[in-house]
Formats: structure tokens, sequence, C-alpha cells
């Protein structure tokens, strides 16, 4: 079971929805999140953090390893980019607030719902295709990597 879970920025401008992987990891993994604006200047430490399109996320590692250490440990080890990639500590879907953009999104092509099923499961195919491929021009690590996985 996956839980949502907001944290703010540091400068608290912004906030992202992260979820964690079978509940092993708890929130608290999470010690810092910057947005790209509070994460401009930010001393980048590749052992406890991830960048993704300007943002960037800091773990607490000794938690993380602590929590995962009964399960077999991955071939490069415990990193951030294996808590991130693997879904343990990461957005709830592709980026920071793509729950709400995705919604957004999704709500005219909802009007042909019931008006035009097959239009509206034409257009809801095509746009979840054409926002994947976005999202990755874009940088998402994420849909990049999703991207990367379906060529």
């Amino acid at each position: 079971m996956c839980m949502d879970h907001s944290v703010s920025c540091h400068c608290g401008a912004k906030k992202a929805s992260f979820q964690f992987k079978d509940s092993l990891l708890p929130p608290e993994v999470i010690t810092d999140l910057r947005c790209p604006v509070c994460s401009q200047g930010v001393a980048f430490d590749p052992r406890t953090m991830i960048f993704d399109n300007g943002w960037i996320i800091a773990y607490n590692m000794d938690i993380a390893a602590f929590m995962l250490n009964h399960n077999p440990e991955p071939v490069g080890g415990i990193t951030p980019e294996f808590l991130f990639d693997e879904g343990y500590g990461t957005w709830r879907s592709m980026t920071p607030t793509d729950g709400i953009d995705s919604l957004r999104e999704r709500e005219q092509i909802l009007q042909y719902a019931k008006t035009d099923p097959k239009r509206y499961f034409k257009e809801l195919r095509s746009w979840g295709a054409a926002r994947m491929e976005r999202l990755a021009q874009e940088g998402w690590r994420k849909a990049r990597e999703s991207a990367a996985a379906g060529s």
C-alpha cells in the first residue's frame, strides 16, 4: 500500500506529493526538499541528495539503510537514486505536483465521457502518450525512465 505525503519545500513556496513504496520508509527519510527557486546555490551532495528537473530531495541515508536492512541490498547499494527510482521515497507520480496537474488536464477530456465515450477513450489515450513525451522532454526523471523503458 502506498500513501501520499505532502512536503513543503525549504522556502515554503511549493509543495510536493511523495509516496513511500510499501510504507517501508517513514516520511522523515526526506530531510529537505528544494524547489527550483530554493535549490539555487545549494551545495549538492550526491551521497544524500537527488536532483530532478530543478528540484532537490535530501534523504537521511542512515534511516533508509536501517529501515531497508532486511531487504537484499541492491547492486549499487542504497543510494538516493535507488530510493527515488525504486519508489521508496519518490514523487507520487511523474512530477512533484503531478496529481493536481494531471487532474486539471483530464478535466477537459472528461467532458466527452457521457456524450461521446469513443472519443473520450481516444482522447484519453492520446493525452497520456503525449503527456509522457512532454514530461520526458521537460526533463522529469521518472518520465525519461518510462520513455526509455517503452522504447
